[in-house]
Protein backbone atom coordinates (compact mmCIF):
# COMPACT_ATOMS: atom_id res chain seq x y z
CA UNK A 1 0.00 0.00 0.00
CA UNK A 2 1.58 3.71 -0.95
CA UNK A 3 2.16 5.65 1.86
CA UNK A 4 1.12 9.57 2.14
CA UNK A 5 3.34 12.25 1.05
CA UNK A 6 5.45 13.95 4.28
CA UNK A 7 2.83 16.93 5.80
CA UNK A 8 6.06 18.97 5.50
CA UNK A 9 6.00 18.26 2.06
CA UNK A 10 2.54 19.20 1.81
CA UNK A 11 2.72 22.30 3.99
CA UNK A 12 5.25 23.54 2.11
CA UNK A 13 2.90 23.36 -1.43
CA UNK A 14 -0.04 24.71 0.26
CA UNK A 15 1.80 27.88 2.25
CA UNK A 16 3.72 28.46 -1.34
CA UNK A 17 0.26 28.22 -3.28
CA UNK A 18 -1.16 30.50 -0.54
CA UNK A 19 1.84 33.30 -1.24
CA UNK A 20 0.47 33.60 -4.60
CA UNK A 21 2.14 30.77 -6.88
CA UNK A 22 0.15 28.80 -9.13
CA UNK A 23 -1.03 25.59 -8.14
CA UNK A 24 0.83 24.07 -11.63
CA UNK A 25 3.82 26.08 -10.54
CA UNK A 26 3.84 24.50 -7.07
CA UNK A 27 3.76 21.23 -8.43
CA UNK A 28 6.49 21.50 -11.04
CA UNK A 29 8.99 23.29 -8.32
CA UNK A 30 7.98 20.61 -5.68
CA UNK A 31 8.32 17.50 -8.60
CA UNK A 32 4.49 16.29 -8.24
CA UNK A 33 1.51 15.93 -10.06
CA UNK A 34 -0.84 19.75 -10.62
CA UNK A 35 -3.66 17.13 -9.59
CA UNK A 36 -2.04 16.45 -6.01
CA UNK A 37 -1.58 20.14 -5.26
CA UNK A 38 -4.75 21.14 -6.47
CA UNK A 39 -6.61 18.69 -3.86
CA UNK A 40 -4.01 19.06 -1.44
CA UNK A 41 -4.91 23.58 -1.62
CA UNK A 42 -8.66 22.39 -2.00
CA UNK A 43 -8.88 20.50 0.79
CA UNK A 44 -7.26 22.90 2.96
CA UNK A 45 -9.17 25.57 2.24
CA UNK A 46 -12.69 23.82 2.72
CA UNK A 47 -11.58 22.48 6.18
CA UNK A 48 -8.17 24.20 7.54
CA UNK A 49 -6.39 20.70 7.23
CA UNK A 50 -3.06 20.45 6.25
CA UNK A 51 -2.22 16.79 7.25
CA UNK A 52 -3.13 13.64 5.00
CA UNK A 53 -6.33 11.36 6.26
CA UNK A 54 -5.23 8.39 8.00
CA UNK A 55 -5.06 5.36 6.42
CA UNK A 56 -6.10 1.60 7.70
CA UNK A 57 -7.17 0.93 10.70
CA UNK A 58 -9.74 -1.36 11.87
CA UNK A 59 -13.35 -1.71 10.11
CA UNK A 60 -15.95 -1.73 12.63
CA UNK A 61 -18.57 -4.28 12.21
CA UNK A 62 -22.21 -4.04 10.91
CA UNK A 63 -23.61 -6.47 13.36
CA UNK A 64 -22.46 -4.45 16.61
CA UNK A 65 -25.94 -3.25 17.19
CA UNK A 66 -27.06 -6.40 16.45
CA UNK A 67 -25.20 -8.10 18.90
CA UNK A 68 -26.91 -8.97 21.69
CA UNK A 69 -29.75 -10.32 19.53
CA UNK A 70 -27.22 -12.94 17.70
CA UNK A 71 -25.54 -14.06 20.95
CA UNK A 72 -28.92 -14.78 22.40
CA UNK A 73 -30.10 -16.43 19.23
CA UNK A 74 -26.84 -18.68 18.58
CA UNK A 75 -26.95 -19.63 22.64
CA UNK A 76 -31.10 -20.51 21.89
CA UNK A 77 -30.19 -22.70 18.46
CA UNK A 78 -26.56 -23.54 18.45
CA UNK A 79 -26.84 -25.38 15.24
CA UNK A 80 -27.89 -22.74 12.95
CA UNK A 81 -26.11 -21.60 10.13
CA UNK A 82 -24.71 -18.54 8.76
CA UNK A 83 -27.44 -18.22 6.16
CA UNK A 84 -30.00 -18.70 8.28
CA UNK A 85 -28.71 -15.66 10.76
CA UNK A 86 -28.26 -14.18 7.44
CA UNK A 87 -31.68 -14.29 6.83
CA UNK A 88 -33.26 -14.00 10.26
CA UNK A 89 -31.29 -10.95 10.64
CA UNK A 90 -32.62 -9.35 7.49
CA UNK A 91 -36.50 -10.14 8.68
CA UNK A 92 -35.51 -8.13 11.56
CA UNK A 93 -34.39 -5.21 9.37
CA UNK A 94 -30.50 -5.88 9.33
CA UNK A 95 -29.23 -6.81 6.27
CA UNK A 96 -26.02 -7.56 5.87
CA UNK A 97 -23.66 -9.92 3.81
CA UNK A 98 -22.94 -13.57 4.41
CA UNK A 99 -19.08 -12.50 5.30
CA UNK A 100 -20.30 -9.86 7.73
CA UNK A 101 -22.06 -12.99 9.74
CA UNK A 102 -18.66 -14.85 9.50
CA UNK A 103 -16.93 -12.14 10.58
CA UNK A 104 -18.80 -11.19 13.42
CA UNK A 105 -19.39 -15.14 14.74
CA UNK A 106 -15.72 -15.43 13.83
CA UNK A 107 -15.04 -11.84 16.18
CA UNK A 108 -17.00 -13.24 19.03
CA UNK A 109 -14.58 -17.03 18.84
CA UNK A 110 -17.70 -19.34 18.04
CA UNK A 111 -17.62 -22.04 15.84
CA UNK A 112 -18.96 -24.71 14.28
CA UNK A 113 -17.92 -28.02 14.71
CA UNK A 114 -19.09 -31.03 13.67
CA UNK A 115 -20.30 -33.75 15.85
CA UNK A 116 -20.96 -37.29 15.88
CA UNK A 117 -24.39 -36.97 16.08
CA UNK A 118 -24.18 -35.10 13.04
CA UNK A 119 -23.27 -37.32 10.90
CA UNK A 120 -22.80 -36.94 7.17
CA UNK A 121 -25.47 -38.47 5.06
CA UNK A 122 -23.68 -41.54 2.77
CA UNK A 123 -24.00 -41.89 -0.50
CA UNK A 124 -26.93 -43.59 -2.39
CA UNK A 125 -25.28 -45.94 -4.15
CA UNK A 126 -22.98 -46.74 -1.41
CA UNK A 127 -24.28 -49.82 0.98
CA UNK A 128 -23.96 -50.53 4.64
CA UNK A 129 -20.46 -50.22 5.69
CA UNK A 130 -18.53 -53.08 6.31
CA UNK A 131 -18.34 -54.79 9.38
CA UNK A 132 -15.42 -56.81 11.01
CA UNK A 133 -13.76 -59.84 9.35
CA UNK A 134 -13.65 -61.69 12.57
CA UNK A 135 -14.99 -60.83 16.02
CA UNK A 136 -12.68 -60.42 18.41
CA UNK A 137 -12.21 -63.82 21.24
CA UNK A 138 -13.72 -62.92 24.15
CA UNK A 139 -11.17 -62.59 27.40
CA UNK A 140 -11.82 -64.82 30.67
Amino acid sequence: MPKPYSSDLRQRAIALVEKGQSRREVARLLSLDKSTVILWVKEYRATGKQAAAPMGGRRRFALLAERDWLLARIAEAPDLTGRALRAELAERGTKVSYDAVWRFLREERLTFKKKPTRRRAGSARRGAQAGALETPPASD
